[in-house]
């Protein structure tokens, strides 16, 4: 057979020339089968993510002819290189790892930040979840944002955290408001007003501060059951007030021993109610050999943090500790002498028949420290004449001090609570050296008083208003003999 159209010449080799479009098509389909390597005949990767469904993909005959005949034109001419140039093809698209682009974040959420086991994929479109963990930020109102400032009392240094303000009470003690507390210009930051809006930072160098009484805190109030308190204050966050009676604790008292600055020191805290309903939480820290305090009564619980980094940037080391010596109870113990004149006394005798009996207690101080805060306190305690009762025995009758120009009654007995110490601050008073204060009292018994020796307790006390345990410096015990 022959060729119906026979193939010019001028083909490469020995055979029958090729036309223009035959060669090009050789040249196209040589240059496709050469992108196919070994690499491409492996198998396929299993597939990622979630499969997309394709659409149906028709091959004819005339479009892969056209592709080739494309392919062919842009890489050949007619006039150059018979054969396309040959490069190095990339590698397939399953090998090759994307690097991860921006992606815009929507408003109104937070950026979820990148995580290190991050991996790109080349499929836009998996299912994969996102990371359950967003950042977010902390806007807890115990800590804003802001550095925390440095403060000193007294040579303690402690930082301020941000936000709250210290502001000296006195010379021997700071409060450090919190961020929550009033800022009303007017506001008076006294000691009483720092709860529970603040915390107080309370440092002592003079032993005459000590041994002058009345102080609180002190060592002696982290080992007492109410030693949280220091007056008739409830403070309730939001609306402290002055409780109409005595409040107490709930529960046992808390007690721990926290490293600060690498001492060991004493930590009690309090849970204490005013009325049903009203309670808070009293906290207080205290350096004994340093005499350095932190309390903190009422303070909201948000402000924790705040409080623990005070306590915790304590720095004593510039502070001038007081020198060893007795307590003010022991000292005062030596300092005051009482002495008794008048109606009562060893031996003498009292009738119970309701007639008044005289006597006057004077109080003198013999030491050479002034004692700021003293209460005089008088009161009979049971003997075996007192009328018997089903409920409380005390003795029947009346007492009464002398106050200005008139007679205040007061508690004869002890009975069942503490009311028999309060005493009016209106009979406290102070000694300096050398100075004595008298005090006159009226008693008179009751028929119901049974013969026999009554004693009377002559006393000198701190300030006592059932909030803080009775103090009571100097005791000096009187017998009388109750007569009929």
């Amino acid at each position: 057979m022959t060729d119906k159209f026979p193939r010019p010449g001028g083909g490469d080799g020995d055979g029958p020339a090729e036309t223009p479009t035959e060669r090009l098509l050789r040249e196209a389909m040589n240059a496709r089968t050469s992108l196919i390597t070994a690499h491409d005949l492996r198998p396929a990767d299993p597939p990622k993510g979630r499969l997309r469904r394709l659409r149906p993909l028709y091959l004819t005959t005339v479009p892969i002819l056209a592709l080739a005949a494309a392919a062919a034109i842009g890489v050949v001419t007619l006039h150059g290189n018979p054969v396309a140039d040959h490069t190095t093809p990339p590698p397939p698209a399953a090998s090759i790892t994307a690097s991860p682009s921006p992606t815009a974040t929507p408003s109104g959420s937070p950026s979820a930040s990148p995580t290190a086991d991050a991996t790109p994929t080349e499929d836009a479109e998996t299912d994969a979840p996102l990371s359950d963990a967003t950042p977010t930020t902390q806007t807890s109102s115990s800590a804003p944002a802001g550095a925390a400032t440095s403060s000193t009392l007294r040579g303690v240094k402690f930082k301020v955290p941000a936000g709250w303000k210290a502001v000296p009470v006195s010379a021997d003690r700071v409060c450090v408001l919190s961020p929550g507390a009033p800022t009303d210009p007017q506001q008076d930051w006294t000691q009483s007003r720092c709860e529970p809006y603040g915390v107080l930072v309370v440092a002592y160098n003079s032993p005459d501060e000590l041994a002058a009484g009345g102080l609180w805190p002190t060592t002696a109030d982290l080992t007492a059951d109410a030693g949280w308190g220091h007056q008739p204050n409830c403070p309730i966050w939001g609306r402290p007030y002055i409780p109409d009676g005595p409040y107490s604790s709930v529960g046992a008292p808390v007690r721990t021993k926290p490293t600060v600055a690498g001492k060991t020191i004493d930590k009690t805290q309090w849970n204490v109610t005013c009325k049903p309903g009203d309670t808070f939480g009293a906290q207080l820290w205290g350096m004994s050999s340093d005499q350095v305090f932190v309390v903190a009564n009422g303070l909201k619980s948000d402000y924790q943090p705040g409080l623990t980094s005070i306590v915790n940037s304590l720095d004593v080391s510039g502070h001038k500790a007081p020198s060893p010596g007795p307590s003010s109870a022991d000292q005062a113990a030596k300092d005051i002498a009482i002495t008794v004149d008048g109606g009562i006394g060893a031996g003498q005798k009292v009738s119970a028949n309701g007639t008044p009996v005289t006597f006057t207690v004077t109080y003198r101080n013999t030491g050479q420290k002034t004692y700021p805060q003293l209460q005089p306190l008088v009161y009979t305690k049971w003997y075996a004449g007192t009328p018997p009762s089903d409920m409380l025995e005390m003795n029947a009758g009346k007492l009464e001090r002398q106050d200005g120009g008139g007679w205040v009654q007061i508690p004869l007995s002890q009975g069942g609570g503490m009311d028999y110490a309060m005493v009016n601050p209106k009979a406290r008073f102070s000694l300096a050296p050398g100075e004595s204060k008298a005090v006159t009292y009226r008693m008179a018994l009751d028929p119901a008083d049974g013969p026999g020796a009554m004693p009377v307790a002559v006393q000198v006390t701190l300030p006592y208003d059932g909030t803080v345990p009775l103090t009571v410096l100097k005791d000096q015990p009187v017998s009388v003999t109750v007569v009929k």
